[in-house]
């Protein structure tokens, strides 16, 4: 399984650390061996909304190598889901099986049109926002539309982190991994 994360200047950071954390679990305490990730982004430093700078593994791939794509959210949103070299980028995620998103990352997804006939959530603010983009939104924390799963406002990334952590190796790695961060929500 090869996730790609998709980075981008103006990104909450805590809405891809906190997908990033318990799904990087997945394959340190050995529930999923043959996991790996990497960071994708269009330049090879993406600053986040408060200018922290951070590195990325890959500069524009194809992104239809990877099995799953997750999108975090943040201001940069706003503008990307008008960019056309962006969403050409991320269109090239067509044949990916798995499209997951944390908060406004759900914006992108729906420029680049892989919303369309699904159930979406975002950030509570953007509703209006997402709501051309998908058949329905839906005010949960997670909506998992079949091969599209959204997450809601910035702390959900952690959910929708352990969410994933049950989908691919089963409830009871995805609770170990809950415990190990002392993360005190259950029931994934």
């Amino acid at each position: 399984m090869r996730l790609a994360y998709l980075l981008f200047d103006g990104i909450t950071l805590l809405d891809f650390s906190g997908v990033y954390d318990p799904l990087s679990r997945l394959q340190s305490q050995g529930h999923l061996p043959g996991f790996s990730w990497q960071t994708c982004a269009m330049t090879s430093v993406v600053r986040d909304g408060f200018g922290l700078s951070v590195s990325v593994d890959r500069v524009q791939p194809n992104l239809g190598e990877y099995d799953a794509i997750c999108i975090p959210g943040g201001f940069g949103t706003r503008a990307l889901q008008h960019d056309p070299a962006f969403l050409a980028w991320l269109a090239t995620a067509g044949p990916v099986g798995l499209k997951t998103s944390v908060c406004t990352g759900s914006l992108l997804l729906g420029a680049a049109g892989f919303l369309k006939g699904h159930r979406a959530t975002t950030h509570f603010n953007e509703y209006a926002a997402l709501a051309p983009y998908c058949a329905e939104v839906v005010r949960e924390r997670i909506v998992d539309d079949g091969r599209v799963i959204t997450a809601g406002a910035v702390a959900s990334a952690l959910d929708l982190g352990l969410y994933l952590c049950a989908k691919w190796a089963g409830p009871e790695a995805a609770e170990r991994i809950r415990h190990s961060m002392d993360y005190a929500v259950a029931g994934f």
